[in-house]
């Protein structure tokens, strides 16, 4: 406890310099937990968003389904096996059929992907109520970039071009029964969803399917032929880019990090030069070299307690506020094929601030202790005389 209170009153008696390396380690602090933070929320809700307007429980894909050959894919779709009938009629299994096309909008050709789902369907977040046929022309849902890039609006009418399984194409007039806004560029960007039977009866393909979305928490059946895909590894790409994220981040801590270092030790260094006399009095007197060396490192690492404190009174408004309110994201992320809502909520866990606070005392204690160490090499009557060092 006396070394406590000789540790404080020293780093109060250096004045603006102990506040001015408290505050920069304290900005170190709180950048480091906020932005992990925001990264870890980032995380959670791009994979919520995922799963609630994509994976649901997971997926069955065909095997001939390759998401990276486009070229296969009008030649993917399969019978829903007979296993699944029970949890296709309790609308636990929800087929997807996918399929070429190209719209015409204003004169113009587009590419589409053509994904067929049953209106009733309940498993996903999809508008897909709006489905429901009430006219002539078959009615279609798109995601709100996918109407921006075509200069579509609710109620348009456009033609659609596709190819059957015998190669044969056709066309026919679609209208835009519905537009959703999602954070899950899949669902929205070039893709058109529309009614499965008509996309099945479009495309000569009766009963098939390319993917089979599952409820959660369901038996997983193991088939040679349907291939399932869990969650996480439907997952795996997102979570691998906020992960390489975090990595370009770290070059932006260290910057910070060894500034404040970089300062306490400069102070400590000097300390350790200024106050030779004071040393040889405290060996003199009966504290030990090691005991010194102890006093030194200890002051060095309560600038890091110190900006714990101040960072707190500070740092955790923020942290509230922007929890709560989040942080608005100035344009359309989602178009460059990332998930981002328009708002991220960061998202602060125990685990993340006291490892962060762990990791940074240690780190002080560290740079503290180095040059503590030439205290251990100094004979009571130079550090008297101030001819030690």
């Amino acid at each position: 406890m006396t070394m406590i209170k000789m540790a404080l009153r020293s780093l109060i008696g250096n004045g603006l310099k102990t506040w001015l390396n408290v505050f920069v380690l304290s900005f170190t602090f709180v950048l480091i937990i906020f932005m992990q933070g925001l990264l870890e929320g980032w995380n959670r809700q791009a994979v919520t968003d995922t799963v609630t307007w994509e994976i649901a429980g997971g997926q069955y894909w065909s095997q001939k389904y390759d998401p990276y050959d486009p070229f296969s894919i009008d030649s993917s779709a399969a019978v829903v096996p007979s296993s699944f009938r029970k949890e296709y009629d309790a609308h636990e299994i929800e087929p997807v059929l996918y399929a070429k096309g190209t719209i015409y909008p204003g004169g113009r050709m587009q590419g589409v992907l053509l994904k067929g789902i049953r209106p009733d369907q309940h498993l996903l977040a999809l508008p897909t109520y709006l489905l429901k046929a009430d006219g002539t022309e078959i009615p279609v849902i798109m995601g709100a970039h996918m109407a921006k890039q075509a200069n579509l609006k609710v109620n348009d009418l456009v033609t659609l071009r596709w190819r059957d399984v015998n190669g044969t194409f056709e066309a026919v007039d679609i209208r835009v029964a519905g537009i959703f806004r999602t954070s899950v560029p899949t669902v929205d960007i070039g893709q058109i969803w529309l009614p499965l039977d008509e996309l099945q009866k479009m495309t000569l393909q009766p009963n098939a399917c390319t993917i089979l979305i599952t409820k959660p928490e369901i038996p997983i059946q193991k088939l040679a032929d349907w291939p399932f895909k869990d969650q996480t590894e439907l997952t795996k790409q997102t979570a691998a880019m906020i992960q390489a994220k975090s990595k370009g981040y770290n070059v932006f801590y260290f910057i910070f990090l060894s500034m404040a270092l970089i300062a306490i030790f400069d102070t400590q260094t000097l300390a350790v030069f200024r106050r030779q006399r004071e040393i040889g009095t405290l060996v003199a007197l009966g504290m030990t070299q090691k005991q010194v060396v102890s006093l030194f490192t200890l002051e060095g690492t309560m600038n890091a307690v110190l900006a714990v404190i101040v960072g707190a009174v500070w740092g955790l408004p923020l942290f509230i506020i922007v929890s709560v309110y989040g942080i608005h994201i100035p344009m359309d992320v989602s178009s460059f094929g990332i998930p981002v809502a328009d708002k991220m909520y960061p998202y602060y866990t125990s685990k993340l601030v006291a490892g962060t606070i762990s990791f940074i005392m240690v780190i002080t204690a560290l740079i503290s202790y180095w040059p503590a160490q030439k205290i251990a090499r100094m004979k009571p009557t130079d550090a008297i005389r101030g001819k030690a060092l």
